[in-house]
This record gives structure tokens, C-alpha cells and sequence, in this order.
């Protein structure tokens, strides 16, 4: 199923007996996309969160990556909440 917004582009070329046009299930996708965008934003602003060490960069992303598998997530969480 592919869940869209009102772009016209999306109806030209998704079959529409699996599109359907709202943001009832969206949601999900949108809060990703936007901590993604929150995550990353080191690569790319000139503000606090921008490191210039291409190793504390590596490690940024490796950490980020691996916090949104949530197998790896729930280790994290318990051994801190055993603290």
C-alpha cells in the first residue's frame, strides 16, 4: 500500500487500487523523516551540533544509527535504567 498526500504527481503514477490520498497514515513516515532531519542536522548546519572531526562524525552516526534499531535501543535502555 502507498499512503500519500494530495500530490498530483503520486495518482500519475501509483496504482490506485493501492494508493490512498490522506496523512491518517503518515504519521509514522513523518516523525522518521523529521528526526532523521534533527539527527543528521550536524552534517550540515553551521550551529553547536556541527562537529569538525571527520572520527566524532563517524561516531555520530554510527551511535545514531544503531540507537534506531530497536533491538539495540532496549539494550541501551536497560542497562541505563539500571544505573
Amino acid at each position: 500500500m502507498f499512503y500519500t498526500d494530495h500530490w498530483e504527481a503520486f495518482s500519475k503514477v501509483l496504482p490506485k487500487d493501492r494508493h490512498i490520498v490522506g496523512k491518517k497514515h503518515t504519521h509514522m513516515i513523518e516523525r522518521d523523516n523529521s528526526n532523521t532531519r534533527h539527527q543528521l542536522a550536524r552534517m550540515t548546519r553551521r550551529t553547536k551540533v556541527v562537529s569538525r572531526s571527520e572520527r566524532m562524525l563517524d561516531k555520530s552516526i554510527k551511535l545514531w544509527q544503531s540507537l534506531n534499531q530497536p533491538i539495540v535501543f532496549e539494550q541501551f535502555q536497560r542497562q541505563l535504567l539500571a544505573i
